[in-house]
C-alpha cells in the first residue's frame, strides 16, 4: 500500500514527466535546453514568512552576496525559520549592520508588522489563484511582481508562472532564441505561449541554462 506522502511524490513525478514531454514537444529550442541541463531539480521552499523575507533580501543582489546577508540575518534574529517577532526585535540600526539597505530593512519590518497583525495570512495564499496572491502581496511596500512570482514558483509551487521581467529569463531567451538584444515583453510572450501550462518549469530550465541560478 502507498501512504499519502508517497502518493504525493508519485503524482508529482507523473506531472513532471507530463510537463517535460509537453515542453519538448511544443518548443524544439527549449527541448535542446532541457537535454543539456538534464533532470528537473528545483529546490522548493516552504510558503512561510521567511521565504518572502529571503526574496526581499535577494532583490537586485548577486546570489552569494545575498546568501551571506540572509545568513547574518538569521543568526542575528536567532530564529530558523524567521518569524515576524524575531525580525521586529531587531532595531533598524542592527539590521543595517547586517548589510541590508535602508529600503530593504524597512520593507522587511513592514512585512513583519503586517504578518504579526494578521493582515497577511500565509495559509490563505495556499487557496488563492496566482493573480490574487500577486494583488495582495504587491500592496506591501517593497514587494513587487517579481518577488511574488518567485514566491509563487518556489514556495507555492505554481506550475504556470512566467517572470517576464526577470533578467536571467530575458538573457536566456536572448541567448537561445537568437535575439541581438534583450527581448521585448511581446516577443517573450509569443515564445512563452507554447509553454503553458508549465511556464514555471520552462523558466527554471532557462535559469539553469545560464548556470547562474544559485539556489533555485
Amino acid at each position: 500500500m502507498i501512504d499519502a506522502a508517497s502518493a504525493v511524490r508519485v503524482t508529482s513525478l507523473k506531472n513532471m514527466r507530463k510537463a517535460i514531454h509537453h515542453l519538448k514537444k511544443s518548443d524544439p529550442i527549449l527541448a535542446s535546453v532541457i537535454e543539456r541541463v538534464g533532470a528537473f531539480k528545483i529546490q522548493y521552499r516552504e510558503p512561510i514568512f521567511q521565504t518572502l523575507v529571503r526574496s526581499i533580501v535577494y532583490q537586485q543582489l548577486h546570489g552569494k552576496a545575498a546568501a551571506a546577508i540572509f545568513a547574518r540575518l538569521q543568526a542575528a534574529a536567532k530564529a530558523d525559520p524567521l518569524t515576524p517577532e524575531s525580525i521586529l526585535k531587531l532595531l533598524p540600526a542592527r539590521l543595517r549592520s547586517l548589510g541590508l539597505s535602508p529600503q530593504k530593512l524597512s520593507y522587511i519590518r513592514e512585512l513583519a508588522r503586517l504578518t504579526r497583525d494578521g493582515k497577511i495570512d500565509f495559509d490563505l495564499f495556499l487557496t488563492l489563484e496566482d493573480a490574487a496572491v500577486i494583488e495582495q502581496l504587491t500592496r506591501v511596500k517593497g514587494i513587487g511582481v517579481w518577488t511574488v512570482q518567485m514566491f509563487l514558483i518556489f514556495a507555492l509551487r505554481r506550475p504556470d508562472v512566467f517572470p517576464a521581467g526577470d533578467f536571467g529569463i530575458r538573457s536566456a531567451i536572448k541567448k537561445h532564441y537568437g535575439f541581438a538584444d534583450l527581448p521585448k515583453p511581446k516577443e517573450m510572450a509569443a515564445i512563452a505561449a507554447a509553454w503553458r501550462p508549465y511556464s514555471s518549469v520552462a523558466s527554471w530550465y532557462l535559469w539553469r541554462s545560464l548556470d547562474n541560478a544559485g539556489e533555485m
